[in-house]
This record gives structure tokens, C-alpha cells and sequence, in this order.
């Protein structure tokens, strides 16, 4: 059957963009639905590859111990660190040092998204704010956060708020441009099609530009968590005072202070060990909602 110019025509006249944005989605309509492994066997699956890792790392760690390169206090032995962790477990000295940590680290965190989140909507819609804000948060991103130490502590004192600047410094940053990089990647076409249906402004931006950005934004939130994390740390090295409680980072400093290596390794786990759980717990689940419901892990 030999079809008409004229039957041709809307076709030809789609944007080159809209019928890469057609054909993409038809090719996941097209997509094969496989069945989702068990929990059990994606937890099996999930689980072996660290410990492997783990126990590798243990090895290593026992040879280089016995060879006898280091002395004692300055490489235990995994034992003596093991012996450690239990003993400051069991008073529940690293237990309260790690609360008081995820405590601030959580409040931080939170407050640094309710203001990278619309800072980076502005600086991504609007183009002079972009031109003139876009280069400061790309250096702020780049720029170590125990920079800041020293100012805060000079501006706020030896208290939480010298540890909070520090913290909202190091995340907002990350959490902005990642929203930016997201609005970046959404097609014209949602836009446009927003705006048919009444979308503009501050709704655009809720029902447009927030679900299409999600994926980027969840990218910014984790590297702007594991900023405020790396900066909450770098603080609490510094800023001590024993109004302030202990946390995981004086902790660290009171291992140094003592010449107690075990201690300072004690310290270092617990640390490593808050930032695997917030990563398994929160944003790999979050991550892998949203991109199975777009269609992006099948039989994951």
C-alpha cells in the first residue's frame, strides 16, 4: 500500500529529538519481562562479594602484621583490633560515638537537601544565576572540606555550629549540581508537553522537572551525603570540646592522643561500617525503586 505525501507529513515534521525520545520508548515496551530473583538468592548474590573482600583484606592485613615491618602500636595485629572493637562495643563507648555522629550527620544532611534542592532548580532554570552561581558551587564541590575548618571554628567557636557550617558546606554543593546535571538531561519534549497541560512555574517544576530529574538528583544526594559524612568527620577531628560529646571523629583524635593504634582502627570500622549501612539501607533500595519503575532493571 503506497502512502500519500500528505499521510507522511506529521512524521517528517516530528523534531529529531521527539522520535529519539519515541523510539525509546518503544524499545522498552519491547523489553523482555524476566522473573525477579528471590530475596534469599539476591541476598546471597549481594552478600559474598564483600565478604570475600573482607577476608582477603584480613589476610593481607595478618601477613603484613607478622613479617614484622611496623611494631605493635603502630600496626596491631586484626586480633588486637578485634579485641578493641569488642571491648569499646561493650561499654558502649563506640555505640554512643557512633549516635552522636549519625545524629549529626542525619540533621546536616537534611538541612543541606532543603537548600541544595531549590538552589539547584534556580541555578538550573535560570540562566543568569547559572552564569553567575553554576562556577562558585563547582569549585565549592571541589574545594576539601576541612578548608573550612578553621574559618568555622574562628565564626561560630568550639561548638555544633562550627561542625554544622562545615557540613552544610560540604553537601549543598553536591546535592545542587546534581540537580542541575539532572534538569540538564530532561528532553525539551516534557517541557513542552508540561506546558500544554497547564504546567508552569512552581508546578512545572513539581510535576515536570522533579520526576524527569530523579535519577541525576538521587546521584547528588548520595555524593552530597557522603560529603557532609567526609566533612562531619573532618570537623569533629578538629572542633573538640567536652561540651560537645563524643563522636566518631573525636574518637579518632583520642586514639591519637593516646598512641593507640587499635583505637584509631576501632574508630575507622565504625565509621566505614555507618557508611555501608546508609548506602545499603537507603539510597541503593531508593535507587533501585526508582530506576525499576522506569523500566531500567528488569529481573533485577
Amino acid at each position: 500500500m503506497t502512502t500519500t505525501p500528505s499521510q507522511q507529513r506529521p512524521r517528517a515534521e516530528l523534531p529529531q529529538d521527539d522520535l529519539a525520545s519515541l523510539e525509546a520508548g518503544l524499545d522498552a515496551l519491547e523489553a523482555p519481562v524476566e522473573a525477579r530473583p528471590s530475596p534469599l538468592t539476591r541476598a546471597v548474590s549481594s552478600a559474598w562479594p564483600p565478604v570475600v573482600a573482607v577476608a582477603l583484606m584480613l589476610g593481607v592485613w595478618e601477613l603484613v602484621f607478622r613479617t614484622g615491618w611496623k611494631p605493635s602500636y603502630a600496626l596491631p595485629s586484626p586480633a588486637d583490633v578485634g579485641l578493641v572493637l569488642v571491648e569499646q562495643l561493650r561499654d558502649g563507648t563506640l555505640l554512643d560515638a557512633i549516635v552522636v555522629s549519625i545524629t549529626r550527620g542525619g540533621l546536616g544532611f537534611a538541612v543541606a537537601v532543603l537548600i541544595g534542592t531549590p538552589l539547584g532548580l534556580l541555578v538550573g532554570r535560570v540562566g543568569a544565576v547559572r552564569r553567575g552561581i553554576g562556577p562558585i558551587l563547582s569549585g565549592l564541590q571541589s574545594l576539601p572540606s576541612v578548608a573550612w575548618v578553621p574559618a568555622a571554628i574562628i565564626f561560630f567557636g568550639l561548638g555544633e555550629g562550627a561542625i554544622y557550617a562545615v557540613v552544610l558546606l560540604g553537601a549543598v554543593p553536591s546535592i545542587a549540581n546534581g540537580m542541575v546535571s539532572g534538569i540538564d538531561q530532561v528532553p525539551p519534549l516534557f517541557l513542552r508537553v508540561g506546558r500544554v497541560l497547564g504546567a508552569r512555574g512552581l508546578s512545572a517544576a513539581r510535576f515536570v522537572l522533579l520526576p524527569a530529574v530523579l535519577p541525576a538528583y538521587l546521584a547528588g544526594l548520595r555524593q552530597g551525603w557522603a560529603f557532609s559524612w567526609r566533612s562531619l568527620m573532618a570537623a569533629e577531628l578538629i572542633v573538640s570540646s567536652p561540651e560537645l560529646g563524643l563522636g566518631l571523629g573525636q574518637l579518632l583524635d583520642q586514639g591519637r592522643l593516646l598512641n593507640d593504634m587499635s583505637l584509631v582502627f576501632a574508630g575507622i570500622l565504625g565509621i566505614l561500617v555507618v557508611g555501608i549501612a546508609v548506602e545499603l539501607c537507603l539510597f541503593a533500595p531508593l535507587e533501585r525503586r526508582v530506576l525499576r519503575r522506569r523500566g531500567l532493571l528488569v529481573g533485577r
